[in-house]
């Protein structure tokens, strides 16, 4: 008989009389590494808070090792020894790999802290799973993988016997996620649970033994193996391979005519080292960082933030200033929040894109009653009414978007445009990518996963610290080792 590690059942949660979590349910056993999509993440945060903290349930139970743990007729407020490791860390930077493992640990009683013993009790574990990170190493030095690494050994040694991993594809490539799976199927062998939350089917099913579809609140479906590939993976699809087949048959020309707009010459930072990148006219081209701190070192010159060890930014063989350019437009990761400014109205959210175009934008009450008219088709007349705070994440990505259409800019960047959406959002980004490329503007995706930017992509590169690593064209796209559910489109 299986034995379960964690149930909720028939949950209901509600946070400041909103409700998060309705008739929830779900079970996780022994051993198991289950997986979940979220196709709509309403109530997502609440349920992976509620794994860890026990806060006061409208309904519902919730079980954890055979005990229950909290309960709508009464709430502990204890905590549950669930590991959570996503895209953000939870390591002290500026202490060992050791330190963080051992001495940070409920329950480390020493004094006296002896480097070498934790050093020495640290190898058996390293050995066990076939990565070699140096105990004495600073967490601030680590790649995203070993980061990642060492936060899963932390929780091993602290016993939590159910591990949550959240997005890590986000920040891990390919590579380095299969290497990630063996470690998870290791600790899986030897008794430990496993919830892997991913936006990617891909993902889900190199490594789930189950998969939970999570939509607004709800488990809608629990399927096991050999149901994922059937109807599930072809109602997950059915969208993006409808969007891929149209979008393939009208960009066959893009970046065919080869004119350079945008030019990385021979850049070098804290960890890249001599990279030249050039970004053609019209094309959608991705740029996959094969190491996080690569991409940190490219955004730091294309934001401007700081000028490279080596190196220049030329835009049509012109050196620019990132900050002050007018035909650069950059997308931050998560730009609902970034770069939808609080205090301000929706139209002059909307009208910052045009202010590199007409510096005196803010004075002319007639153009910006120009834009609003003219963009209200896009946006929705009720955007302009609505304050700022109000809007939901899909009129956020919108007002973005659109303010980059007023700019006009050459090439736009994308850091990580799929990063924390689920699959309705995702849909709704693609869809709003290609308007700029319909525009004839360049785009340029920034990200460590591929799985969603390669149906968009003209072009692929590959950067590792030492430039660039692969340069693969479109026609080539079929002979990618890659997991994706449309790449047979390629083939």
């Amino acid at each position: 008989m299986r034995q379960e590690v964690f149930r909720m059942e028939r949950v209901t949660y509600l946070d400041k009389g909103s409700k998060q979590l309705e008739d929830f349910n779900l079970q996780i056993y022994r051993g198991e590494i289950m997986g979940m999509v979220p196709i709509r993440a309403h109530g997502l945060q609440a349920f992976l808070q509620l794994m860890q903290t026990n806060m006061p349930l409208y309904d519902g139970h919730v079980y954890y090792c055979g005990e229950r743990v909290n309960s709508w007729k009464s709430t502990r407020r204890s905590v549950n020894r669930i590991g959570v490791i996503d895209a953000h860390s939870r390591l002290v930077e500026h202490m060992t790999v050791s330190d963080n493992i051992f001495v940070l640990r409920q329950g480390f009683r020493q004094n006296l802290i002896k480097n070498r013993l934790l050093q020495r009790q640290l190898a058996p574990f390293m050995e066990d799973i076939g990565v070699h990170i140096p105990a004495d190493a600073y967490v601030d030095r680590l790649s995203a993988f070993e980061r990642v690494t060492v936060e899963l050994l932390r929780a091993v040694v602290a016993g939590y016997r159910l591990i949550v991993l959240h997005e890590i594809g986000t920040v891990i490539n390919g590579s380095e996620l299969g290497k990630l799976y063996e470690i998870m199927h290791h600790y899986a062998g030897q008794g430990f649970s496993f919830l892997y939350i991913s936006l990617h089917l891909e993902e889900i099913m190199e490594v789930c033994d189950r998969v939970a579809l999570f939509s607004s609140g709800r488990i809608q479906k629990v399927a096991g193996r050999a149901e994922m590939k059937s109807e599930i993976v072809q109602s997950y699809t059915i969208e993006f391979d409808k969007m891929i087949r149209y979008h393939m048959g009208r960009r066959s020309a893009a970046g065919k005519n080869k004119k350079a707009v945008l030019s990385l010459s021979h850049i070098s930072g804290e960890v890249l080292t001599d990279f030249t990148m050039e970004v053609y006219e019209g094309e959608c081209l991705v740029v996959q960082n094969l190491d996080e701190q690569v991409l940190r070192d490219i955004l730091s010159v294309l934001y401007g933030d700081r000028k490279p060890k080596e190196g220049k930014l030329c835009m049509g063989g012109r050196p620019i200033r990132p900050a002050s350019c007018r035909d650069l437009a950059l997308i931050s990761a998560d730009p609902t929040r970034t770069m939808v400014f609080q205090g301000m109205s929706c139209l002059d959210n909307l009208c910052m894109g045009l202010s590199r175009r007409v510096p005196g934008i803010w004075k002319n009450t007639r153009m910006k009653n120009s834009v609003k008219r003219e963009y209200a088709e896009i946006l929705g007349e009720d955007v302009f009414v609505t304050p700022v705070e109000a809007l939901g994440d899909r009129q956020r990505y919108q007002l973005v978007y659109t303010r980059v259409l007023l700019q006009k800019p050459k090439v736009v960047v994308c850091v990580q445009p799929f990063r924390g959406a689920d699959l309705a959002h995702r849909v709704f980004i693609w869809k709003m990518m290609e308007m700029l490329l319909d525009r004839g503007m360049a785009v340029v995706i920034l990200t460590i996963n591929l799985a969603d930017s390669m149906s968009l992509a003209d072009r692929l590169i590959r950067v590792g610290k030492e430039g660039i690593v692969q340069e693969v064209e479109k026609e080539a796209f079929g002979s990618l080792s890659i997991a994706a559910p449309w790449m047979d489109l390629y083939r």
